[in-house]
């Protein structure tokens, strides 16, 4: 599926607000709400809306922990299982294969340092292949966000501005 720049315009209105109504989509992008319904389901289709989600204060639900934590794998033939296990674990948020000093990262929320030890070394510790783990705590967070700029809404912002993308 080729992007015009009104599916741009689109994701970027729907990540910033997935509760806006089709109708008030369809004025945003000078379309009519049938259209944009079609645009949307198409989107979903072809993969570039993945799902739509409320953003919650971790704090207020008690998750007062955010670590990164690299971990090591000690054989590829690990991966797998690792990855299966890593699935099922509700404090880690996400987790990525990554080059370089490890073989994953993943970040996790916690209750307090109790349940991230606890974590570490009940959980993380003893899933097969886990050779190593090396914790990063987060103090403060200057940014945190899943907001991804499209292709095209850069360039159209930088057009609007007089500006070169």
């Amino acid at each position: 599926m080729r992007l015009d720049s009104i599916d741009y315009r689109l994701l970027g209105l729907l990540q910033r607000d997935a509760r806006m109504t089709q109708i008030e989509l369809a004025a945003s992008v000078g379309l009519s709400q049938p259209s944009v319904a079609e645009r949307m389901r198409k989107l979903e289709q072809a993969g570039f809306i993945t799902g739509y989600a409320a953003h919650v204060d971790a704090h207020k639900l008690g998750k007062d922990i955010t670590a990164f934590i690299g971990v090591t794998i000690e054989h590829p033939r690990y991966f797998d299982g690792f990855t299966r296990k890593i699935l099922g674990l509700s404090e880690v948020l996400e987790c990525h294969r990554i080059a370089g000093e490890y073989s994953y990262l993943l970040k996790v929320k916690t209750d307090n340092t109790v349940s991230l030890d606890r974590f570490i070394s009940e959980l993380l510790r003893t899933i097969p292949g886990v050779t190593r783990s090396n914790t990063t705590i987060v103090l403060s967070s200057a940014k945190e966000t899943t907001f991804v700029e499209a292709g095209d809404e850069k360039q159209s912002k930088a057009s609007r501005s007089g500006k070169a993308a």
